[in-house]
Parts: C-alpha cells; sequence; structure tokens
C-alpha cells in the first residue's frame, strides 16, 4: 500500500502536510494495524516524519507532520498555545442548534482525568432527523468532537462508540456511507521555522460529499468557509 501524491498537500523543509484517508491509524503505537499512515507517508516523502496531532482512524482531512524531532516540538507548542485553529465538517443525527459552543470536559487521553475542552459548532444544513455541522475544536481532546455531539445528542454518522448502529445501518445502505462521517477540512497555524502563516484544506471526500449531497446539502457546505467561526 502506498500514499498517492495527490494525498501531500504540503512539503518544505519542516513539515508535510497530507490528506488522511478514512480507515487509516495515523501511528501504529495507537493500535495494532499491520499499516499505518506515519509510514506510508515516510514512504512517500523518503524522510523519517514525527507525528504532531491525530485524527481518528475513521477520519479524514488534513494531518501535519514535522520532519525533525525540533520541528514536532515547535508545531507541538502551538497546538498547546491554542494558536492552531482547525475546521472539521461531519453528519449528525438530531437537531442540533444554529450555532452553539460546548464547554464540557472529557478525558486528555484513554482513561485519563477530564481536562477543559471546547468545540464551536455550526449547523450548514438539516434534514429531517439529520444536519450537516461545522465543528471548530479550540482544545484538542481524545474524541472531542465525538463526545462533545454526542453531549448535545447529537452522536456522528458512522460512530460506532458513541452513536447508533441503526442509522449507522442507514447510511450505509441508504447513501454507501462505510465511514466515519468526520472530516478535518481546515487547518491555520505559523510555519514552525519561519513564523509564515499557513492554511491547509482538504477536499471533502466523495463518499462524505455524496451522503451530503443525498441529504440535500448545498454546493456553499463544500465551499472553503474559514473564518465565520470564532477560533
Amino acid at each position: 500500500m502506498s500514499l498517492r501524491p495527490e494525498r501531500i498537500l504540503h512539503r518544505d523543509d519542516a513539515l508535510v502536510v497530507v490528506d488522511k484517508p478514512a480507515g487509516l491509524v495515523v501511528h501504529r503505537g495507537w493500535a495494532d494495524d499491520e499499516v499505518a499512515l506515519l509510514g506510508l507517508v515516510r514512504d512517500a516523502v523518503g524522510a523519517w516524519v514525527y507525528p504532531v496531532h491525530r485524527l481518528d482512524r475513521g477520519a479524514s482531512g488534513v494531518l501535519v507532520f514535522a520532519l525533525s524531532s525540533a520541528m514536532a516540538r515547535a508545531l507541538q507548542e502551538q497546538w498547546t498555545a491554542g494558536a492552531v485553529y482547525k475546521r472539521y465538517l461531519a453528519i449528525v443525527r438530531g437537531a442540533p442548534p444554529d450555532a452553539l459552543e460546548i464547554d464540557s470536559p472529557v478525558p486528555r487521553s484513554e482513561d485519563g482525568p477530564r481536562v477543559p475542552a471546547v468545540t464551536s459548532v455550526r449547523t450548514l444544513h438539516r434534514a429531517g432527523r439529520y444536519a450537516v455541522v461545522a465543528a471548530a475544536p479550540r482544545t484538542g481532546r481524545l474524541h472531542q468532537i465525538r463526545r462533545h455531539l454526542k453531549h448535545i445528542s447529537c452522536p456522528l454518522i458512522g460512530d460506532v462508540r458513541y452513536g447508533k448502529g441503526e442509522h449507522n445501518r442507514l447510511f450505509r445502505e441508504r447513501h454507501d456511507l462505510h465511514r466515519l462521517a468526520l472530516h478535518a477540512r481546515s487547518l491555520r497555524l505559523h510555519h514552525p521555522a519561519t513564523g509564515e502563516p499557513l492554511l491547509f484544506t482538504a477536499p471533502v471526500p466523495e463518499d462524505l460529499r455524496r451522503a451530503m449531497t443525498g441529504l440535500g446539502a448545498p454546493a456553499s457546505v463544500f465551499e472553503d468557509v474559514l473564518d465565520d467561526m470564532p477560533r
């Protein structure tokens, strides 16, 4: 298995940014999978890479790797300082408010203590019992978006841990969606060496786009709406 060239969104001397496919774990240390994205990226760029943050196995979208431990530390300092802005697209069950800020502690790690966590959510489209939303986490906790959407009784479609099987099955059968309906659409940070502001976007995958379109979502849902949510 290899990483297709179009999956590499950016490469320079300090970092590599990729469009992660759904279904791949980022690092083998986080699971027992034979194939992990870190190894695929390393082979694709011909250099050792360092994970800076994570995306769940079932999620897709923008993911950043550093090309040295020093650059990894510099990038992680931006995450710790809350200086990285991320925006996700998702399909949820339920009726979320037009806009809200979810401020609810979640564990920092598996079985760890609960720590403060904040996610801004905006509803982009409603379709009966379902909705398409944008989510912007202000903190980076384990399963934060998934936990927070469950907290407001609007779990993600395709979430086998926090969602419901009957709705996941409906989307598999009706929309051919066999994954977690969560996509990291954009990420904004500063270059760890130069300080230059950078913005990266990953196209909405065809399977997720098809499911959203099947719900009647307008084309505006897929446009680069990047600055309309609080940072």
